[in-house]
């Protein structure tokens, strides 16, 4: 459950006209790859918003890294077991929420995961799978019902000692969100931002149409599954194709199941379309987790998501209202 696999769409920015500028810049944050298009009518009021734009994700990064010693994640992690941290505000929400997708999913998505999933190293040379016995070690200290909230006080406490939060499945989503608020602060009528694969489209392009987005399989990246058309919505994918190792013939993805402590299976990839980044990031990853049927199930019972789903028999499934987001002729 843990890093944002490279979403497999092409984003598609054809047209130049006359009456707007359009900016694109591109900058490693996070570990991932992040990209903003602005559309403004003034090119130097387009490059102004880009700035302060990559400057809010700055600031988040600061806020949520586990790696920065002097983030508040860090203190919150430090103190687990020992007291509880108050924190922003700001962070304080974030963990709520995240806490509800938790219950949501019933622990599908899970902040405190990292504590079984560092266990898994897929970027090693040489990736081995972990010993059960070390897994079921790792698991006694994983449970969102360790967090332990106050709202009076602004605090949290992780009540295990060995417990520990990291924000890599939904991080991504939050600083999409922000960073198109201050687009949209600084003027601007219409632009995207992908955070490591998680994009937000909102406005249209400077010829006037709206932003296209082509859903690529998973196995064939030129094989594309949907075209779709997005204003004011965010398209994030999980899949097993970007991080992964074969083991004795079956195929471990860096997507852990933090109730199990194991790479999920079931599924190739699952792209998740509603108007928040931040919700679209969490349920990506633990609709993976759950695999097709509860997944699915999941997603057909909250208003305004939608998903496409590719299995691991190479099946494409999808929720039932999805077609009202594709391209014409894509709905048969």
């Amino acid at each position: 459950m843990t890093g944002r696999v490279f979403l497999a769409f092409l984003v598609v920015l054809v047209a130049t006209a006359a009456h707007a500028a359009a900016v694109k810049d591109v900058r490693s944050k996070m570990g991932s790859r992040f990209e903003i298009t602005a559309v403004h009518d003034r090119e130097a009021a387009a490059h102004e918003a880009v700035e302060a734009a990559w400057a809010e994700i700055d600031r988040l990064e600061a806020m949520i890294s586990g790696w920065r010693e002097d983030s508040e994640t860090s203190a919150v992690n430090r103190s687990a077991g020992t007291r509880p941290v108050r924190v922003s505000p700001e962070l304080f929400r974030l963990i709520r929420r995240a806490v509800k997708v938790s219950e949501l999913t019933a622990g599908a998505f899970d902040l405190t995961f990292a504590g079984v999933g560092d266990l898994w190293d897929f970027r090693s040379g040489e990736p081995a799978v972990p010993g059960r016995e070390r897994i079921a070690a790792a698991l006694r200290h994983v449970g969102y019902r360790r967090i332990v909230l106050d709202e009076e006080r602004g605090t949290v406490f992780l009540d295990d000692p060995g417990a520990r939060i990291g924000f890599g499945a939904i991080g991504k989503g939050y600083a999409a969100n922000r960073a198109v608020f201050v687009l949209k602060e600084h003027g601007v009528r219409g632009g995207l931002v992908s955070a490591g694969g998680d994009l937000v489209a909102f406005g249209r392009r400077e010829d006037g149409e709206p932003w296209s987005i082509a859903i690529a399989h998973p196995r064939d990246p030129k094989r594309v599954l949907a075209q779709i058309p997005l204003t004011e919505q965010a398209v994030v994918t999980s899949g097993d194709y970007e991080q992964y190792f074969i083991h004795d013939g079956r195929r471990y993805s860096h997507i852990i199941d933090p109730r199990t402590g194991w790479p999920a299976s079931g599924l190739q990839a699952v792209t998740v379309i509603c108007p928040d980044a931040e919700l679209a990031d969490a349920l990506a990853t633990a609709t993976f987790v759950l695999g097709p049927e509860e997944g699915l199930a999941l997603l057909e019972r909250m208003e305004g998501v939608e998903a496409l789903f590719v299995t691991e028999t190479g099946e494409v499934r999808s929720t039932s209202n999805i077609r009202r987001h594709l391209k014409q002729e894509d709905q048969g």
